[in-house]
């Protein structure tokens, strides 16, 4: 004990010791918990029982994380049924503190703030009991040698996180005989007791390609010129996925809800989307098809989210929040450079390096495929062949580097609307890359009245290649 201390005041003195903790922010984070039905889908993520200082806070928290996972509601009276249940309500203060704490209201707004206070305080107690631990052990070694002191220490410390205290690593052995048994139990037609290891999109074509279709944790680009179709190939691939009961997000950055609930009409009811904005146009046959493609949209699990400028951050927490809700399988970003950066100040390069990373590492962490949209830049559309390459993805490289799988995409007739008939409903994706897989084009059909896309009819000729008879009008000239 240093001088000062010596001479402190016993009140004074006793507080030198008291570990890192905030009741102030415990209160507030359990007050809006218990008064705010979706603000467990802002703290959740970030808070454990162990993270609360006060005994009764840390069996109130129990209390509410079983209710939410249950998907039920948590409030005074919910909350205290739940600790009666457990036989916990006396060591949680009863009912009376229970109201205190629901009439402890600095301001919901700043929720997800608390509940970092709440986390942080919890960290430096951990990181406080460790360093006694070790200041014990260096002082008494009791003949363990230096390097078995410091290995120990390092092992404490590095515990204090959660995500490093498990052991994340697997043998070779076990990951090839899971895969032996996957592969035969598929062969079979058995279940093999975890979901699909990929999801089709409804394009033959574009699933042929993908050895399948979209899998678990993948970054997955869509990148065109404005006009090719970008929105509508990500809504034809979500409302394929949805239409077999797989529950699909998707962000539309650009376009508002009731526009996305259009194209779902015109896709599924083969309705002229012209025709839906001006209903005075629709006849008979569409009125009959209007009601049956809203019959079928409506029992889908397709959420859409219109909010626009969201960083990574929020994206994350909306996923998340979705995920626990109402399942999810496939997340649309439409479109990636259109989100903002946590710091609004920083260079837009790395607002979107940001998103980039962030969104490959939300793939992974939620165990879902997710396409994110790209504008590729105007450059691409004076080279003779149009189609774009990776290095004309729009102001940022990351993108290419993260993603899993690249698709380009474009069609003939926007970029020429000189040409034939023949050319209105052909358009071409590209996949410029795939990890562990194969690279090359797919030709699609696409019925932009109604902004779907479809695989090319077999029994319909490909239209010959502009590029090709450029070159050929352009030999025939020199000759």
């Amino acid at each position: 004990m240093n001088a000062r201390a010596e001479f402190l005041p016993p009140e004074e003195h006793a507080s030198l010791r008291v570990p890192p903790h905030s009741v102030e922010a415990e209160t507030a984070v359990l007050s809006g918990l218990l008064l705010d039905q979706s603000a467990w889908d802002r703290v959740g993520d970030m808070l454990a029982e162990g993270d609360f200082y006060r005994a009764e806070h840390r069996v109130v928290f129990s209390a509410i994380s079983a209710l939410a996972l249950e998907n039920k509601g948590a409030d005074v009276v919910t909350v205290y049924a739940q600790l009666q249940r457990t036989g916990k309500d006396a060591e949680a203060g009863g009912i009376a503190y229970l109201d205190a704490l629901a009439q402890y209201t600095p301001g919901a707004g700043n929720l997800r703030r608390y509940a970092e206070i709440v986390r942080e305080r919890s960290i430096l107690r951990r990181l406080v009991s460790v360093s006694d631990e070790i200041a014990t052990k260096a002082f008494n070694p009791q003949g363990e040698s230096i390097d078995s002191i410091l290995d120990e220490a390092a092992q404490k410390v590095m515990g204090i996180n959660p995500e490093a205290a498990g052991d994340e690593w697997e043998s070779m052995e076990r990951m090839v005989v899971q895969e032996l048994d996957l592969i035969q139990a598929r062969e079979e037609g058995r279940s093999t007791g975890r979901p699909a290891d990929y999801l089709p999109t409804g394009l033959r074509g574009i699933d042929e390609m993908l050895d399948g279709g979209l899998r678990p944790g993948q970054l997955v680009i869509v990148g065109a010129r404005p006009g090719m179709g970008k929105s509508a190939i990500a809504d034809t691939i979500g409302v394929n996925v949805a239409r077999r009961r797989e529950p699909v997000g998707k962000f539309s950055m650009e376009m508002q809800n009731h526009e996305g609930g259009q194209r779902a009409i015109a896709n599924v009811g083969s309705i002229p989307l012209h025709s839906l904005r001006r209903p005075e146009r629709m006849n008979n046959e569409h009125w009959g098809r209007l009601t049956e493609a809203v019959e079928k949209l409506r029992q889908i699990p397709f959420f859409s989210n219109d909010k626009g400028g969201l960083n990574i951050n929020q994206v994350r927490a909306k996923a998340r929040a979705l995920k626990r809700r109402h399942g999810l399988r496939l997340l649309i970003v439409d479109y990636l450079q259109l989100m903002s950066g946590t710091d609004s100040r920083a260079p837009r390069t790395y607002q979107l390096e940001e998103a980039s990373r962030g969104l490959k590492a939300l793939a992974k962490e939620l165990a879902i495929p997710i396409i994110a949209l790209v504008q590729v830049n105007r450059g691409v559309e004076k080279e003779q062949d149009p189609m774009p390459r990776m290095s004309d993805i729009k102001d940022c490289g990351a993108i290419e580097q993260d993603a899993d799988v690249i698709i380009f995409l474009h069609r003939a007739i926007v970029a020429n609307p000189d040409l034939s008939e023949e050319w209105r409903h052909y358009a071409k994706a590209r996949v410029a890359k795939q990890r562990g897989g194969r690279t090359g084009d797919i030709d699609l059909q696409y019925v932009g009245e109604n902004t779907r896309f479809a695989d090319w009819p077999a029994n319909h000729s490909i239209p010959t290649s502009p590029v090709r008879v450029a070159r050929q009008s352009k030999q025939s000239s020199n000759l």
